[in-house]
């Protein structure tokens, strides 16, 4: 899964986003989906969302449904 479809994502699922700061280099970051910010239902570079640990950036890879 790509992390572009809403339907997909929900509070507690594991992800790797991309943060605004590494979005030229692709370095990923792991946690916690907490919130959906982002509110269409698709978006093309991801759903952004917002970790448990406060970090926000957009889906790139979900790990666990």
């Amino acid at each position: 899964m790509n992390g572009q479809n809403r339907k997909d994502i929900h509070p507690g699922l594991e992800v790797n986003i991309i943060l605004k700061k590494d979005q030229r280099t692709g370095v990923k970051t792991r946690g916690m989906v907490k919130d959906i910010l982002t509110n269409s239902a698709h978006h093309p570079h991801g759903i952004k969302v917002r970790l448990t640990d406060g970090q926000i950036g957009r889906v790139c890879d979900i790990i666990q449904k």
